[in-house]
């Protein structure tokens, strides 16, 4: 493809902080450059706790153990989402409660939330879809009504905010992704947050295989043994060196994103005949994460799709909602969700990566549009 949906960026260092990695004799988890990493984000958005995981998936399932789910309970989240989000969560046994999206954007709509509770919902997960925040007063409430736990999946959502506040930093734990195809990239990689303080101490042993060996190493305790569930969710410190980097750049790399996003943008306004531009809420302030589009039918999407690969231009689809899933489908007893399905039969990404030039983003404009 003469243009690819995405393309790994390298600001520079990465290879000298994973030969530094290399070069100091410890490259397993919890090295110097994962506590740069943490600390990072930690000072930066005042978030309690984080901790490197070997992906955004490794830190749901870190919460999804944090919060004791078990057989019968019940988890509300979108059903227009990536599989890891509800994954975590159903390998502990739990029953999925999937919620529509909005009208005019891909997150869960936070008004239908409260009539799917019921006496066995144990949290609600929500999912800051393109970057772009969820109603998080609004979900906050509901949780604090209910005595429910909040679970942010923040995969796309590093460096967006919430009425100021950052995303992933808002509910009870949050979870963030550093997958290639996002802004700040390890290739793989995530990240736990914790900001209930009832979650600080077990996360960590949750983290290292049940055992309080952080707390060991720290001088805390003479000996360290396995006093809890948990699982090897560590990164190598080489990934860790890889990402901080990323995380040294990250206005650079957002800032270029914010050009093409705002190219993109101003090239469909005004042309909204037969698609529908995306909404960006008053609250938020986003990541310039995703541009996308949605065509008036899933036929003109795939004619779109199609016409832009004889142009040379990978753009892709996204989600197929998790309810209508050869997994899922036959476990949905919920009602029709219309939003979600029309997101998974009409919404085409735009290819949007460092790269990528202005005169590129308006030459993918005019063959979408039919111009080219």
């Amino acid at each position: 493809m003469k243009i690819p949906f995405n393309r790994p960026y390298l600001t520079g260092n990465e290879e000298h902080y994973v030969n530094q990695a290399i070069s100091s004799g410890k490259i397993s988890g919890n090295g110097m450059f994962t506590q740069k990493c943490q600390n990072f984000f930690e000072k930066n958005y005042a978030f309690k706790k984080t901790l490197l995981t070997t992906s955004c998936t490794d830190a749901l399932e870190m919460c999804a153990i944090l919060l004791d789910i078990a057989p019968g309970d019940e988890v509300i989240m979108p059903a227009y989402t990536f599989v890891s989000t509800a994954n975590a969560f159903v390998m502990r046994g739990a029953q999925i409660v999937f919620c529509d999206s909005m009208y005019n954007h891909p997150n869960v709509d936070a008004e239908a939330i409260e009539v799917l509770l019921t006496p066995k919902t144990k949290a609600i997960v929500v999912v800051h879809y393109a970057g772009v925040a969820c109603d998080m007063d609004k979900i906050m409430g509901i949780a604090q009504k209910h005595g429910l736990f909040v679970v942010e999946d923040a995969a796309q959502a590093v460096n967006a905010f919430y009425k100021g506040r950052p995303l992933g930093g808002i509910g009870h734990l949050g979870t963030f992704s550093f997958h290639e195809t996002k802004n700040i990239s390890s290739g793989e990689g995530g990240m736990l947050v914790v900001n209930d303080e009832r979650f600080l101490e077990r996360a960590e042993i949750i983290w290292e295989k049940g055992t309080n060996r952080t707390a060991f190493f720290r001088g805390e305790i003479d000996k360290y043994g396995w006093i809890d569930i948990g699982s090897s969710f560590l990164p190598s410190d080489i990934t860790a060196a890889f990402l901080f980097a990323q995380l040294e750049c990250m206005e650079e790399l957002q800032g270029k994103r914010r050009i093409l996003w705002n190219t993109y943008h101003q090239e469909f306004e005004g042309k909204e005949n037969a698609f529908k531009l995306l909404e960006i809420p008053a609250y938020a302030d986003h990541n310039f994460h995703i541009y996308y589009v949605c065509c008036d039918s899933q036929k003109h999407r795939d004619y779109t799709l199609g016409r832009l690969r004889k142009n040379g231009t990978h753009a892709v689809f996204h989600y197929q909602g998790l309810h209508d899933s050869p997994f899922y489908k036959d476990k949905y007893r919920g009602r029709e969700l219309v939003n979600s399905d029309f997101y998974s039969n009409t919404l085409l990404r735009l290819p949007l990566f460092y790269e990528l030039s202005v005169p590129e983003v308006q030459n993918i404009c005019s063959f979408v549009l039919n111009e080219g």
